[in-house]
């Protein structure tokens, strides 16, 4: 034990407050033999003396959780991301008040899509016996299915549709109602198309419901295999133990099992609906963050053993010194997300307190369960490997940290220019706002169908805007009603008006226009927030007011939302994480730079994400949720790993070390645990790649590129080499440098 100990003091600034680089020692906690009776001291003593009692405790917990809790309540209905006062949801509700039945059923639910198998126009045989299946499957009473009714053929002859009606409260609740209608809707149509020619798919709202579920199956099953093959190998490769690679697979996905029940329990008291999405992003953060904090704990227990520590010594010490910077790395990541509840948009707003309580559970896990759980197993956790035993050399890391050291100047501007020359590409980003088609893959019934459609039938016919006339008192005249269809039909972008439709008290008429640009498009939206709702509120007669509804109207609001998030969520989160640096850090100008060099990595992702999918990729724009996801992950990750080097950092300045040296040997150490953090976690994250929509696949990318920035370029090289420079100013007023 003697010689390992003076071994691990041969080299300066190599002292037991640890060699990986995993965290600094806090002050005040520990002496350096690991003992103390800070917080972290306490935590770990508690938990490695009663490790049977903390296992039983979380099993108790995760039963009684898992048993208890309701279903994950999601939804694809974009309109009910957003308050009441907007102008969508407030014409959703005059059309409700105005024209009740109307209002209680969508005449549009779904569309089953008729056209020739051979691409040629349906003839009128082809017509009469689409109208006939149409009319068989109203007679079967498929449940929830109101009605079906076939159209007429397109102009060109080329599609007939047929409408499914549905109520308006089952279309838009969470319940599974309108997605079984449509599986048997489709299920009854196949042998009534078959042998006659005829082609069919089905298409609208409820089918997209259904093929939005099936997506997010499909690519929760794909992810979670992906992440958990991964995690397995990479741990493999780092430890060279299957024990060591395979406890944290078992522990996190017990921890995600407990996350996701509070996560559901919190989003039904608060009335919550998230995306549909959110269970594959869970898995990604529980595994990928869950991964990172044991392999930060693994690392120095590692050490600490090879410093000659018995088993649970060596675990006591591991939580008093990883844990402050677990938890204030935690902590930065969980204000990030509860910034969130600032959103007007409901989408965001759970998606808030669920990322925040998944990162809580999963701090809560790798402070108390993990450390429980390995130091019953001790040595045994490494088995069959030796190497454990060996301080790793670290060549290269030691080279390139010689080098930062000699050279910060020349580190900082190249790494500072790759991240700028990213984030040029950011100022062409572009959202886009379909949630419900962008979370299908390309070959789902729905989205085919609708392309099918759109041969056929103009772009906003499937999908038309909804434009409503309304007294504020008395009555509309026939000369008011006619005049503004007469105006609306002039106004720019609108290709055709429906006829009017008044209501019973005469005080509200509602006019169906038929956009020339495709209802989810960004050009449609454009229109109808800057061209259309300007046109359509001054031509307004007086006396009444003029609201603009429908799904584009409501992407449009959605966009106005997400603009006003912008203004406040973010720079709310960025003063709240630098808050947390000053204290962490005792400092005032450490933060700033810090915050500087994180918010240059956002943008830098961002630009990457825009030359992928807009420039290579050729796709219309970045869904618009993307940037505050890309905020969240890369903001608070980002800050999470440059926690781990400058605390390192100070750490060897406590030792002596000038500022230059101080860098070289913080990268040495440090530069290992972050950049098997940031493989690992990038790596999570790119597996939603695999998932087959849009959107995970922009956030997959996006928020794995982020990581890879954030860990390779910006905490490696730009924050070590701007603090080597900046020197001992970096930690005024404080004197977090200073030997203790």
């Amino acid at each position: 034990m003697t010689r390992l100990i003076q071994r691990g003091n041969q080299e300066r600034g190599t002292t037991l407050a640890g060699r990986t680089g995993t965290g600094q020692q806090p002050v005040g906690t520990a002496d350096e033999h690991g003992h103390g009776s800070g917080l972290f001291a306490a935590l770990g003593r508690l938990v490695v003396h009663h490790p049977w009692m903390v296992i039983g405790a979380w099993i108790i917990a995760a039963v009684a959780v898992i048993a208890t809790a309701p279903a994950l309540p999601t939804t694809t209905n974009e309109s009910s991301f957003l308050p009441s006062s907007y102008e969508s949801i407030r014409a959703a509700s005059l059309q409700g008040r105005a024209f009740p039945q109307a209002g209680h059923v969508n005449a549009e639910a779904a569309i089953i899509v008729f056209s020739r198998v051979d691409g040629h126009p349906l003839t009128s045989a082809d017509s009469a016996k689409a109208a006939s299946i149409a009319s068989a499957l109203n007679a079967g009473h498929i449940p929830n299915i109101l009605s079906i009714e076939a159209a007429p053929p397109s102009p060109n002859k080329l599609v007939q549709p047929a409408l499914v009606a549905m109520d308006n409260s089952v279309l838009n609740g969470t319940s599974k109602a309108p997605a079984d209608a449509i599986k048997a809707l489709r299920a009854d149509i196949k042998p009534l198309i078959a042998g006659t020619g005829l082609a069919q798919g089905v298409t609208g709202a409820a089918a997209q419901q259904l093929d939005s579920q099936q997506s997010g199956t499909r690519a929760e099953a794909i992810v979670a295999g992906a992440t958990l093959l991964l995690i397995l190998i990479l741990l493999l490769i780092i430890f060279r133990s299957p024990i060591i690679a395979i406890m944290p697979l078992i522990v996190i996905g017990v921890v995600s099992q407990v996350a996701t029940g509070l996560i559901a329990d919190v989003n039904k008291a608060l009335n919550l609906n998230a995306d549909s999405s959110v269970s594959t992003i869970l898995i990604v953060v529980l595994f990928g963050i869950g991964t990172d904090y044991i392999l930060f704990l693994m690392f120095r227990y590692r050490e600490r053993l090879r410093l000659g520590e018995d088993k649970k010594q060596a675990m006591v010490s591991s939580v008093t010194r990883v844990g402050e910077v677990i938890a204030s790395a935690a902590g930065v990541v969980i204000v990030a997300f509860l910034a969130l509840l600032l959103s007007t948009l409901s989408v965001l707003r759970s998606l808030g307190p669920t990322l925040a309580i998944a990162v809580g559970v999963t701090l809560a896990a790798g402070l108390t369960l993990v450390p429980a759980v390995v130091s019953l197993l001790g040595r045994k956790v490494f088995w069959p490997s030796k190497s454990w035993q060996r301080e790793p050399k670290g060549a290269r890391f030691t080279a390139v940290g010689r080098a930062l050291g000699r050279r910060p100047a020349i580190f900082a501007l190249v790494s500072g220019l790759v991240l700028a020359v990213l984030a040029i590409g950011a100022f062409s980003y572009k959202p886009t706002f379909d949630l419900a088609s962008a979370g299908i893959p390309a070959t789902a019934e729905s989205v085919t169908a609708l392309h099918t459609l759109e041969k056929g039938l103009p772009p906003g016919a499937t999908d038309p805007t909804q434009v409503y006339l309304h007294a504020t008192s008395g009555t509309l005249s026939s000369d008011e009603i006619e005049g503004y269809a007469a105006k609306l039909k002039a106004m720019p972008g609108v290709g055709a008006v429906g006829r009017p439709m008044v209501s019973q008290d005469q005080a509200t008429a509602a006019y169906t226009a038929t956009l020339t640009e495709t209802p989810q498009s960004t050009q449609a939206v454009s229109l109808v927030r800057d061209q259309l709702r300007p046109a359509a509120h001054l031509a307004a007669p007086a006396g009444t007011e003029a609201l603009v509804g429908g799904t584009t109207a409501v992407f449009a609001d959605i966009q106005r939302a997400v603009n006003h998030d912008y203004a406040v969520v973010f720079p709310v989160a960025a003063v709240i994480i630098l808050l947390i640096l000053a204290l962490l850090l005792r400092s005032l100008v450490a933060p700033w730079y810090l915050m500087l060099s994180v918010g240059l990595g956002f943008a830098a992702t961002l630009g990457a994400s825009v030359l992928v999918f807009q420039v290579l990729g050729g796709q219309a724009g970045l869904v618009f949720l993307l940037p505050v996801y890309m905020y969240l992950f890369v903001v608070a990750l980002g800050t999470d790993y440059n926690i781990l080097m400058i605390a390192r950092l100070r750490e060897q300045a406590r030792e002596g070390m000038v500022p230059r040296e101080a860098a070289s040997h913080a990268f040495r150490h440090a530069g290992p645990a972050i950049a098997a953090a940031g493989v690992i976690l990038a790596g999570t994250f790119a597996s939603l790649t695999l998932a087959g929509n849009t959107i995970l696949s922009q956030l997959g990318f996006a928020v794995s590129c982020g990581i890879a920035l954030a860990a390779f370029v910006m905490a490696m090289f730009f924050s070590p080499g701007l603090t080597a420079l900046i020197g001992s100013r970096a930690w005024w007023p404080g004197h977090a440098d200073r030997q203790r």
